[in-house]
């Protein structure tokens, strides 16, 4: 994991001091005492040094979650992490992902370094308040920093202090799990105090708020609250060397009644909102345009948190935007899959396996009238055209702003040469159609992704760049949103209160910004009965936070992972040659396997590190690695 400073480059005096901070003994490098002194004189100092406990925060999510972990993505290069992990190719030895620990505890410790440090600046430097704004700030990143942890690791080794070179690593064991959610949301609770409902400055866009706590505190309700770590019996063994439990083995029905409270606490605020083009200045809902635009804005009142970097700044752009686009410009790494493609309702709001969704597998689309495809407000197509595969006819908005499919014109390029570049010449009629067929300039036969999946992914991809040109659009990254919010709370209020009116209501929130018909007029009988509404509620969660590194947390916290619909992995015909046909082959548009994915239990949490097990002998290794 790339970590990266959140808005100042820091002096070569704080490179030298933290850059080199981690260690396998969580993060223990004593600092250069005099030289340190030196950091609270200045508000720039010391404002940097907050920064750099910003900067361990991942932009994107965890990598793994995004380019194949769960059965959303697909990443067709060869010898990458998370091609081995889902092989079943790793062990506590491997040292995958290591970097999430190291900088976490990194981050935690300079936590604790700013909260005890910046009361020394002087106040013509920085002012009280802002010195308590800031320390509530650090109480925050340092919580989630342990949430990050808990959802990846299980209970972690939980802190009060820095630790010194000369400690008993020994007096250092991991806490229970319910003592870890408790030390989270005392946290929580003590940041929210010191920040504010919103700020009104773009100044402090990226800084967290009282929502942004209270948002953090409803993950981790309905974390504690589902079948993982509520009442799992395959953890009855897991126990710290002393024989203490790590994990209660006591279902708890209250937990899911806390998971909704939490939620619904967030809710209360009445800060935020759905965004929709509406908050932009448009005249009429377009539900399109809602969901792509959501993610560009530099702010709006759905996000609770996010990373602001500076503009300029387009590192973390650039990497998912090329990762995404396809061949030729692209590296057409971050397939979707067909699994999450069959998701996706159609625009009556039914599912495409439902008789009367008019979903149609066979022909292609014979209409070329703009009323059926529509166009964005910046003119890019975002519906499909004459020509398309009826598979991709008539799906509801988010489909089109989140899935580049075969026939679909590219978003990322800006002038009519730069689309055709991504077409061959008998379909370059200036709108970049991307020809993932065989023969075509991004398949098979073309490139070198002979695993993708025939798809990529298009959220969060900006109209505004050109990914031939290596030009980004600015925008920030989304770490915590209302619609998720909305989702936590519909899905503990059904496992709790199956009958609660709210359920249906808060869920047709979501389901009417997409442009789709409530669920009560479309599935009526799933209202009140629990076990259906789960499904319909999970499916919502799959497809409205799609690619945002939800889908692989849920199917591990709700113990879905062993499911053989998870682990199969569907593509379309991608190694068929076409022959010269195109777009119109109908071999293409066939569903076929791409892998079936390795699953074992003790993969619900990731091991710990062989190296911080040997550094510490206190930590007991997670259950079967």
């Amino acid at each position: 994991m790339k970590k990266r400073n959140y808005k100042l480059l820091l002096p070569a005096l704080l490179a030298v001091l933290f850059f080199q901070a981690c260690t396998h003994r969580l993060d223990v490098k004593p600092d250069n005492l005099l030289t340190f002194d030196m950091l609270w004189q200045t508000r720039a100092d010391a404002e940097s040094y907050l920064y750099q406990i910003y900067g361990y925060i991942a932009t994107p999510a965890d990598d793994y979650t995004v380019l194949g972990a769960s059965d959303e993505t697909s990443c067709p290069t060869q010898g990458v992490n998370v091609r081995k992990m889902i092989s079943g190719t790793w062990n506590a030895q491997s040292d995958y992902w290591h970097g999430y620990w190291t900088n976490a505890y990194s981050a935690i410790r300079q936590s604790f370094v700013f909260e005890q440090n910046i009361g020394k600046v002087p106040s013509s430097q920085l002012s009280d308040a802002l010195k308590s704004q800031y320390k509530s700030e650090a109480l925050f990143l340092r919580g989630w920093f342990y949430w990050k942890l808990l959802r990846q690791y299980g209970p972690f080794v939980k802190l009060d202090n820095t630790l010194g070179i000369s400690d008993d690593f020994n007096k250092y064991p991991r806490a229970p799990f319910d003592t870890c959610v408790a030390a989270i949301n005392t946290l929580m609770d003590q940041a929210a105090a010191g920040l504010p409902d919103s700020w009104t400055s773009s100044a402090n866009l990226g800084r967290p708020t009282k929502g942004s706590c209270l948002a953090v505190k409803s993950q981790l309700a309905l974390l504690a609250a589902s079948p993982l770590w509520n009442g799992n019996p395959n953890f009855s063994s897991f126990k710290n060397k002393d024989g203490s439990a790590l994990v209660s083995a006591q279902y708890d029905a209250g937990k899911w009644k806390t998971a909704a409270a939490a939620a619904k606490a967030v809710i209360d605020l009445n800060v935020y909102k759905l965004f929709t083009n509406l908050d932009e200045g448009d005249a009429q809902l377009d539900p399109l345009v809602s969901f792509r635009d959501l993610f560009l804005t530099n702010s709006n009142a759905e996000t609770i948190f996010s990373s602001n970097l500076p503009n300029g700044d387009g590192s973390w752009e650039w990497g998912l935007e090329i990762r995404c686009a396809p061949a030729p410009a692209g590296y057409n790494m971050q397939n979707a899959t067909q699994n999450v493609v069959d998701a996706f309702y159609m625009r009556n709001g039914r599912t495409i396996d439902d008789t009367q969704s008019g979903y149609m597998e066979t022909g292609y689309a014979q209409s070329d009238d703009p009323a059926q495809w529509g166009l964005a407000k910046d003119g890019i197509n975002r519906g499909y055209v004459k020509g398309n595969s009826n598979m991709y006819v008539n799906r509801e908005a988010r489909f089109y702003a989140s899935i580049q499919y075969n026939g679909k014109p590219v978003t990322s390029a800006l002038t009519t040469d730069d689309r055709n570049y991504f077409s061959s010449t008998a379909n370059q009629d200036g709108t970049g159609r991307i020809e993932f067929y065989y023969s075509g300039k991004s398949g098979v036969s073309t490139t070198s992704s002979v695993d993708m999946s025939g798809y990529d992914v298009l959220k969060n991809i900006s109209p505004a760049s050109n990914i031939r040109t290596g030009s980004v659009a600015y925008r920030p990254y989304i770490h915590l949103r209302y619609a998720e919010i909305l989702l936590n709370y519909v899905e503990a209020l059904n496992e709790y209160d199956p009958s609660n009116p709210d359920i249906i209501t808060y869920l047709d929130m979501i389901r009417t910004r997409a442009g789709l018909p409530g669920l009560e007029a479309v599935y009526p009988d799933a209202v009140g009965d629990q076990e259906a509404m789960r499904k319909w509620i999970l499916r919502e969660r799959q497809v409205e936070l799609c690619f945002e590194g939800d889908r692989y947390f849920t199917l591990v916290r709700r113990k879905l992972m062993n499911d053989n619909a998870v682990q199969s992995i569907y593509r379309m015909n991608v190694g068929a040659n076409d022959n010269g046909q195109g777009f119109s082959f109908d071999g293409y548009y066939t569903r076929s396997l791409l892998q079936t994915r390795y699953w074992d239990e003790k993969m619900y949490l990731f091991p710990i590190a062989q190296s911080d097990i040997d550094n510490d002998n206190s930590i007991v290794q997670n259950p079967g690695w």
